[in-house]
């Protein structure tokens, strides 16, 4: 009796924990999976926009829509200022973050003042950002042309850095910097103040200094959170389409095409929906492999 009471008490908790992830479980199917699953079905299609106004179905021509890419001179390089884009904005978003949130848990007077202040980028909606720097960034009247000009004392006075194909691209990153640093500074910095403060005494009495402490005990300990905040990193900017899109399209001259843009482009600029779905599905795998491959290196570093 008691070990049938005991089984039964074990179902009714699946029940109970299946019930509560329902509708998780419901949402994530129905919004994410769904959509990913028929995004990979199309991307093996011809299937443009004047099937869907004529209602006509989509034809089945196996690799053809990568075969394309793979022969598009655009694609690899595309995937190269991918790449350049994610790894040069998460690396600065991450040492920018850092120094921040050593700067706010260091006592610092006024530090709840700041915080508040900073996460104002971060609520900013992505579109509202892209304005704004495409403002300062103007080529005739913006405040960056302005203020290169006064520290030049006049020598530059034409400089665009999005007109610029060797700078649009940075000047992106600057602005994607700008949104995404407040939430990354507030995380470390919750894993900052988590860190024991009798490990970081006995280290002080020990005779190590400020930067053996950083990177020999208080990183360490941190492992975790800065594993979650790289991985968060990375996918955002994987997935930066409204922030550039808005500020150059993608241009000058392709300079600030990324996969992103190039899925939005075969899909609805040249309206064929079966290449744009080809792109996006290469833009998740390979953003995957690299969120796989990272979280690998992280668990390694830790097992040494």
């Amino acid at each position: 009796m008691e070990r049938q009471l005991r089984f039964n008490k074990k179902t009714g908790d699946r029940l109970f924990w299946l019930l509560l992830i329902l509708p998780a479980l419901i949402i994530i199917t129905t919004f994410i999976l769904i959509p990913i699953a028929d995004s990979v079905r199309m991307s093996f299609t011809e299937y443009k926009m004047k099937n869907i106004l004529r209602g006509t179905p989509a034809t089945w021509n196996h690799f053809e829509n990568y075969a394309k890419l793979l022969r598009n001179k655009q694609f690899l390089p595309t995937i190269g200022r991918t790449f350049g884009f994610v790894v040069g904005v998460v690396l600065a978003q991450f040492l920018l973050g850092m120094i921040f949130a050593l700067i706010l848990n260091s006592n610092v007077r006024g530090a709840r003042l700041i915080r508040s202040v900073m996460m104002m980028p971060w609520v900013v909606p992505t579109v509202i950002s892209a304005l704004i720097w495409l403002w300062i960034f103007q080529s005739q009247y913006g405040l960056f042309k302005y203020l290169v000009s006064v520290f030049s004392l006049g020598a530059v006075n034409d400089f665009g850095i999005l007109n610029d194909t060797s700078w649009a691209l940075v000047g992106i990153g600057i602005a994607a910097l700008w949104k995404q640093i407040p939430l990354t500074t507030l995380l470390l910095l919750a894993g900052l103040q988590n860190v024991p403060d009798d490990m970081i005494e006995a280290a002080t009495i020990d005779g190590a200094g400020y930067f053996t402490r950083l990177f020999k005990i208080v990183m360490p300990y941190m492992r975790s959170v800065i594993q979650v905040v790289l991985t968060m990193a990375i996918i955002e900017n994987f997935k930066q389409f409204p922030l550039i899109w808005t500020m150059t399209g993608g241009g000058p001259s392709n300079s600030t095409t990324t996969l992103a843009i190039m899925s939005y482009r075969e899909a609805f600029v040249s309206q064929n929906l079966g290449s744009g779905a080809a792109v996006t599905t290469i833009w998740m795998l390979l953003m995957i492999v690299v969120v796989w491959v990272f979280r690998k290196l992280m668990k390694r570093q830790e097992i040494d």
